[in-house]
């Protein structure tokens, strides 16, 4: 019986990488911004606030992050994804703490293996999600 199991996690220097980048993004948007990145446990790996994001998104992001991280799922797709699935589940699984089931949070995924989440809060969900995607650009991933 193998009682550890591997698992790769994103490292910090790519967490800082993803971070800085979004943040960028989002300066060229106009937009103040908090963003997360967390590894496969969930864990905070890094995050910064731009002066003047909101202080609730501080929140918002690290959970956008976690639920990235935790299903392997863009938070964007959470609505479409649970049309598949009963009331029950529909309704429960929005009222578990941490979950977000909208738009900017994204899975990091290398060669099929996840690696964590990055979760951007502050703009529209669309904002968010290209201030994510321009962190997973720097770091040579795609989402």
């Amino acid at each position: 019986m193998q009682v550890a199991v591997p698992q790769s996690v994103i490292g910090w220097e790519a967490a800082i990488t993803a971070v800085r980048a979004a943040a960028q993004h989002a300066d060229s948007l106009g937009i103040r911004i908090n963003v997360a990145v967390a590894d496969t446990g969930g864990n905070l790996a890094a995050f910064l606030r731009m002066p003047g994001a909101f202080l609730h998104s501080i929140d918002i992001a690290i959970d956008k992050a976690y639920t990235a991280a935790s299903f392997g799922l863009p938070t964007s797709q959470w609505h479409a994804a649970l049309q598949q699935h009963s009331e029950a589940v529909r309704e429960g699984i929005v009222r578990r703490p941490r979950f977000v089931g909208f738009g900017g949070g994204l899975p990091l995924q290398e060669a099929g293996q996840r690696l964590g989440g990055i979760g951007v809060s502050g703009g529209s969900e669309e904002q968010d999600e290209a201030c994510a995607q321009a962190g997973l650009a720097a770091i040579g991933l795609t989402g």
